[in-house]
């Protein structure tokens, strides 16, 4: 019997099997993800901790849990986690991949359309009595979205999950930027790899997928901004601190781009105040990229596989470090 430490209450399901194969199960009194605190306090003595994107496992943390054998993370990002302590601590670290690619890839969609039909104004408009009327240059004119070149940045799972819905979908043309190329996507798509400014400067559509690293803190800075088109849109469903606010904030106001979708910040839960100022062209969803019923419930399976098979002496099903 170990004893397994979630920083966040499971599903019942899922709590259910820990303990059905003899595991002690610790988890946090409320409803609410433990605090950093909390964390120290507990981990002494678990050997498995689950942990969500939101928990820091860095060095203090991970050597205050002396006798863990395993981190499993409830993402396909591992940012929040020190992997090269872990690893000298001989501490196995995972992940969650692929089971959330789809719902992830829908977000990006659902921001790309909803900012390119303006659908939050529209809605805004009909709840407060301003029915626009039906003319030719009537308000809330938006962009099409069929037979635009949509533009990948960082052609992973997510990446190529939001490619397939455009070129597929809505017969886009596919440029992508990516550290390796994609023979496969590139037949499946007939996608083509550029260079990330040509990529911005051609995009009608930029979506961001690549993962939340120093190499690419504000990738997508005022330099980036200006060489896309004026009637161009960004998406961002990847990390917050890929693009710096401060400058998308300026761009938006300026018009120098046609609108932004994001669905992570750089300072989460806070968001930049200009970004919230603004009423027009922008759509901000609170980190929702993973979040279905199906899709949670997935992510914590998989956590737990992977526990139970660290525990049980196997190698992890999906291991990061």
């Amino acid at each position: 019997m170990a004893r397994v430490l979630t920083s966040t209450p499971l599903f019942p399901d899922q709590a259910d099997r820990m303990v059905a194969a003899g595991h002690e199960l610790r988890t946090p009194s409320g409803e609410e993800p433990m605090t950093r605190r909390e964390l120290l306090d507990r981990l002494p003595e678990a050997e498995g901790l689950l942990c969500l994107l939101s928990d820091r496992m860095d060095g203090e943390v991970l050597r205050v849990g002396s006798s863990l054998k395993v981190v499993a993370n409830i993402d396909v990002g591992y940012e929040n986690v020190d992997v090269e302590a872990a690893r000298g601590l001989g501490i196995a670290v995972t992940n969650t991949p692929d089971v959330l690619t789809e719902a992830t890839a829908d977000q990006a969609f659902a921001l790309l359309l909803a900012v390119a039909r303006r659908v939050p104004e529209a809605d805004r408009a009909v709840r407060e009595g301003r029915f626009p009327p039906w003319r030719l240059e009537q308000d809330l004119l938006g962009a099409d979205v069929s037979g635009k070149t949509l533009g990948i940045v960082g052609m992973g799972r997510i990446g190529a999950a939001v490619a397939r819905r455009g070129r597929n979908g809505f017969g886009m043309r596919v440029l992508y930027a990516s550290r390796t190329r994609k023979a496969e996507i590139e037949r499946e798509l007939r996608a083509e790899l550029v260079p990330l400014d040509r990529l911005l400067a051609e995009s009608d559509f930029v979506s961001l997928h690549v993962p939340g690293t120093p190499e690419t803190q504000h990738l997508i800075d005022a330099e980036a901004l200006a060489r896309m088109k004026s009637s161009a849109f960004l998406i961002n469903v990847a990390r917050g601190p890929v693009v710096d606010e401060a400058a998308l904030a300026d761009a938006l106001e300026l018009g120098a781009i046609a609108g932004a979708g994001l669905d992570v910040f750089e300072e989460e839960p806070t968001v930049h105040p200009r970004l919230l100022e603004l009423r027009e062209h922008i759509v901000l969803a609170p980190h929702l990229g993973s979040a279905t019923r199906e899709t949670r419930r997935a992510m914590v399976r998989l956590a737990v596989d992977n526990v139970l098979a660290v525990l049980s002496g196997k190698p992890p099903v999906t291991p990061v470090s």
